[in-house]
């Protein structure tokens, strides 16, 4: 057993009381940005379950799945690390597009009332 096995985590430093504050905003627009996606989605007449019908409503457009699913893999190979000990920080591309819906949703709220 290495004596120092904690040797390589000797320069990390605990986070301040603002980052994790911030921290607790981000989460939180990601919060609402799910919420109000998850409202889109159950609502009636909703852009999702227009765009879902649209693409299930002929063969043709059936044939954008395969399409869809690649761009998909793709993007999640992008976003994804290269090693073990190194991050990609377009992982965070995700987070932060959540937390653009989140902002929507928030400015939605704020002068509608509802989402």
């Amino acid at each position: 057993m290495d004596p120092n096995k904690y040797s390589k985590n000797a320069n990390i430093k605990p986070d301040t009381p603002l980052q994790t504050v911030f921290s607790f905003f981000k989460i939180g627009l990601m919060l609402l940005g799910l919420v109000g996606l998850a409202f889109e989605l159950f609502k009636e007449d909703s852009w999702v379950k227009n765009g879902l019908a649209s693409l299930f409503s002929s063969t043709t457009s059936m044939m954008f799945i395969p399409v869809i699913i690649f761009a998909l893999w793709f993007l999640n190979r992008m976003m994804s690390s290269t090693g073990k000990d190194t991050t990609n920080k377009a992982g965070d591309f995700p987070m932060y597009l959540m937390m653009v819906v989140g902002v929507y949703y928030v400015y939605r709220l704020a002068t509608t009332g509802g989402f």
